[in-house]
């Protein structure tokens, strides 16, 4: 069955894209911080271990979220790592040791790079697609990130 939103299927299709890569950057990021969570060395270790368990935790709720807005606008989320790998702009090469600093200066990374897109995409999205709800939505991811690029940045003072 088709669906009515009132947005045009051309629309829709653009926007499901765009959410899309944000998926794939999400899972990447979400795939990411458990790797930190699993590796992480050093004498801070227990303290930064916890520290990554709830930023993927929140991180888990961000992918199911941005795949279920997919398929509300009656488009299917990619579910595969080879899709979501062909989709991200985040590389999920490693280089650095298994520091909880240089797992946090990575992941602070992957934060702003995904900041930015979103910020690149909210505006396009309800002036040019005429999809507000989405606008709203990624506005809201956006301001999950940056409180959580805020945690990793105070890491690093």
């Amino acid at each position: 069955m088709e669906t009515q939103i009132g947005i045009t299927e051309e629309n829709r299709a653009a926007v499901a894209m765009i959410l899309c890569r944000i998926l794939a950057d999400e899972y990447v990021l979400h795939t990411k911080t458990r790797n930190a969570h699993w590796n992480v060395e050093g004498n801070d270790f227990y303290n930064k271990h916890l520290f990554f368990e709830q930023q993927y935790n929140q991180m888990d709720d961000i992918v199911d979220s941005v795949a279920e807005r997919i398929r509300t606008l009656g488009h299917y989320a990619p579910g595969t790592l080879k899709s979501f790998l062909d989709l991200t702009h985040l590389s999920e090469t490693k280089s650095h040791e298994n520091t909880s600093i240089g797992f946090i200066k990575e992941l602070l990374s992957d934060h702003e790079s995904i900041i930015i897109y979103l910020r690149e995409n909210s505006d396009r999205l309800a002036s040019e697609l005429k999809d507000y709800r989405t606008s709203n939505f990624i506005t809201s991811l956006l301001e999950t990130h940056e409180k959580m690029a805020w945690m990793l940045r105070a890491h690093l003072k």
